[in-house]
């Protein structure tokens, strides 16, 4: 069993200790907190990765139990790009010209993602016009195609995700739409509304910028 004592440790610290041991093939973790914004990250982590988790908060000193990774199922190779059977058949593959074959590629199959970074709670530097802009822009976003797959809030950018905003609906309806709406938890601790936050999931910098780093495209605000 891998111990984790994450205790004391700032975003994305206690998700990168738990990366190490999940990469490590360690089947049964325990993870020591004392930040439930941590805890969230690193449950959310762990599910992802197919681990079946218990958490114990005892007034403040969190400890999260894993266990039981189950197996993800590995990739499935397309027939017409294996490589493996076109050596056995050489004829069997050169009935698929190269074209055919990239076209048929998972990856050139995969549909565009571009990412929207937000770091300010309106546009410009007056204030009303501003919050107006925003809200128009968030809203436009859930018109066009296609959608952002990731809508990533950081600094006073997660101002917009707090429950009685003007913004919320939109990102409420881009959530709906299937957009990964990530808050910063550091950000919102610091501002002290993590407790109002009423769209998204509070990330993390690590979680941020793996999907920040995964797009085809980041526009910044």
């Amino acid at each position: 069993m891998g111990t984790i004592d994450a205790r004391g440790k700032s975003c994305p610290q206690p998700v990168i200790m738990t990366k190490s041991q999940v990469e490590a093939g360690e089947r049964d973790i325990t993870v020591l907190l004392d930040s439930a914004v941590s805890a969230s990250n690193v449950r959310r982590y762990l599910e992802t990765n197919g681990y079946r988790v218990q958490i114990i908060d005892d007034e403040g000193s969190i400890t999260i139990t894993a266990t039981g990774a189950t197996e993800r199922p590995s990739p499935v190779v397309s027939p017409a790009l294996s490589v493996a059977e076109r050596d056995a058949d050489p004829a069997r593959g050169a009935e698929v010209p190269p074209e055919a074959q990239v076209a048929t590629s998972p990856a050139s199959a995969r549909p565009a993602c571009n990412a929207l970074l937000i770091t300010k709670s309106t546009i410009g530097d007056d204030s009303l016009l501003g919050e107006v802009l925003m809200k128009s822009m968030l809203g436009t976003l859930g018109q066009v195609e296609p959608l952002p797959c990731v809508v990533a809030l950081m600094n006073e950018g997660v101002k917009l995700a707090l429950n009685h905003t003007s913004s919320l609906d939109h990102l409420l309806a881009l959530e709906r739409g299937g957009v990964r709406i990530l808050v910063c938890g550091t950000c919102t601790n610091h501002f002290g509304i993590t407790a109002d936050i009423g769209a998204g999931v509070i990330s993390n910098m690590f979680e941020i910028t793996e999907a920040l780093l995964s797009a085809d495209k980041i526009l910044s605000l």
